[in-house]
């Protein structure tokens, strides 16, 4: 997700996405299925809230870049979108029922390199991003876990 277009930000995402679907569905065991389908749900339904935001964007700025975030909602929708992505507070709800059904290896892949893309993400875009919503998602995050 080093691009600075988002439609090729978005692709890296969802490849990033798919590649890990394969990893945790290994192991033949119901819980691993059930892992596999909440991370797919919860990682469609973000990238879909960033397609949008990049979309309201592009409408309004007439660009594709992602370092021309201008508009307010498309730049609060974003972060919402990258934070379901990382599993961070306050939208974590899918992050612990994933990682108890994956093995430890897994467990260990989705809290640290899945996080990389949509954190690059957010680096690219934090000057754009709502300083009081990033905070209460970094507090939210450091308190609750």
């Amino acid at each position: 997700a080093s691009s600075h277009h988002w439609l090729l930000a978005w692709t890296g995402l969802e490849l990033n996405m798919l590649s890990i679907l394969v990893i945790i569905m290994k192991p033949k065991h119901p819980r691993t299925a059930e892992a596999a389908i909440k991370y797919f749900l919860t990682q469609t339904i973000a990238s879909t809230m960033m397609l949008f935001s990049s979309t309201i964007n592009a409408i309004q700025t007439g660009q594709w870049d992602i370092s021309m975030m201008t508009d307010k909602y498309a730049c609060t929708m974003l972060l919402l979108a990258m934070t379901m992505k990382i599993g961070a507070a306050p939208i974590y709800f899918w992050l612990p029922e994933v990682m108890q059904g994956t093995t430890m290896l897994t467990a260990l892949i989705i809290a640290t390199w899945q996080k990389i893309a949509p954190i690059s993400i957010l680096f690219m875009t934090y000057n754009h991003l709502p300083p009081k919503i990033m905070m209460t998602i970094g507090i939210l995050s450091t308190i609750i876990g």
